[in-house]
């Protein structure tokens, strides 16, 4: 669910219903739909920065409005004196023309934080799951696959890759690479949704990518099986991994890999497994980055060939 939508059960309020004799209870006519004008920046670069549709619709019947949409291109927004100093890191960005009516219907968002204002209009920052991260360095032809190390999704989004390996599928000129989602503060040290086993599964992974990287994805493969079971040790032996030299490097040089890497999806946003960016710009899901030319097998109706179920979300 997009954002803001995902927010109406906590901006709900509750009416009480008085119900009048049938005789004499008249049909009241529904209330006339306000206009909703609707201002949405567009990425120059790369068709995830669009539009959404289905969430202008959405966000339209929550206001209860008649949408009316103006599409600008970035290029032009910046050099427009009403949009240039807009908060443009990711895209598409929503505005809304502020209405003392449009104002009222989203103070809560706005309350809250989910909405941002300025004399013009009612902002909607990072409302897409797909979308463009504007100003970032482009890693060109690198897919980055982020992932929590025992959630069901991401490792669904890593056997379609071990599939696609099998079948000859992976792109030639094409890098994938994995990475953690995971917090960190320096008071609570780390933290990961399914527990100190997955930040803990998630540093020995990384220190395979680095001293093994050839067998990488073979462990993945292994591991993945059971993901959550205690005996990652196994799974590393039978990959052909050495065991002592990787847990030597746990507690010191793991534990600042894996800090960089909550830094990093930290500097993203991203909170779900699996994401997908596309050349350190584009933030993809399942469908979108399956869209991707040379990536069709990330499409989640392939997921048979993996003998699990195709997922229908993320962690």
């Amino acid at each position: 669910m997009k954002k803001l939508l995902s927010i109406l059960l906590i901006c709900a309020v509750a009416g009480l219903a008085f119900a009048a004799p049938a005789k004499k209870a008249a049909k009241a006519k529904a209330p006339a739909k306000t206009k909703a004008e609707f201002v949405i920046v567009e990425s120059d670069e790369y068709d995830a920065g669009k539009e959404d549709p289905q969430l202008t619709a959405g966000i339209a019947q929550f206001l209860n409005a008649e949408p009316t949409v103006t599409k600008v291109s970035y290029k032009d927004a910046a050099a427009d004196p009403k949009l240039a100093n807009l908060d443009y890191s990711f895209l598409p960005l929503y505005l809304i023309k502020k209405t003392d009516d449009i104002r009222t219907k989203l103070e809560k968002h706005l309350q809250y934080g989910y909405a941002l204002e300025n004399e013009d209009f009612i902002i909607l920052p990072h409302q897409t799951r797909s979308g463009v991260f504007n100003g970032k360095t482009a890693k060109p032809g690198v897919m980055e696959i982020f992932v929590m190390s025992q959630c069901p999704y991401g490792a669904m989004a890593e056997g379609l890759v071990l599939q696609a390996q099998k079948d000859g599928k992976l792109p030639k000129d094409k890098e994938i690479k994995i990475r953690y989602v995971v917090s960190y503060d320096e008071k609570n040290g780390f933290s990961s949704l399914h527990g100190s086993g997955e930040w803990e599964e998630d540093i020995r992974q990384l220190l395979i990518a680095k001293y093994y990287p050839e067998k990488f994805w073979k462990y993945l493969e292994i591991r993945n099986k059971d993901y959550r079971s205690s005996r990652w040790d196994k799974a590393m032996e039978e990959a052909g991994i050495n065991v002592k030299k990787i847990m030597k490097k746990f507690d010191k040089e793991g534990v600042e890999l894996l800090k960089e890497e909550a830094k990093y999806a930290q500097e993203y946003g991203v909170s779900a497994s699996p994401t997908f960016l596309w050349e350190g710009k584009v933030q993809l899901d399942f469908g979108t980055a399956s869209q991707l030319e040379g990536f069709s097998f990330l499409n989640p109706n392939a997921a048979a060939n993996t003998g699990a179920a195709a997922p229908a979300g993320s962690c």
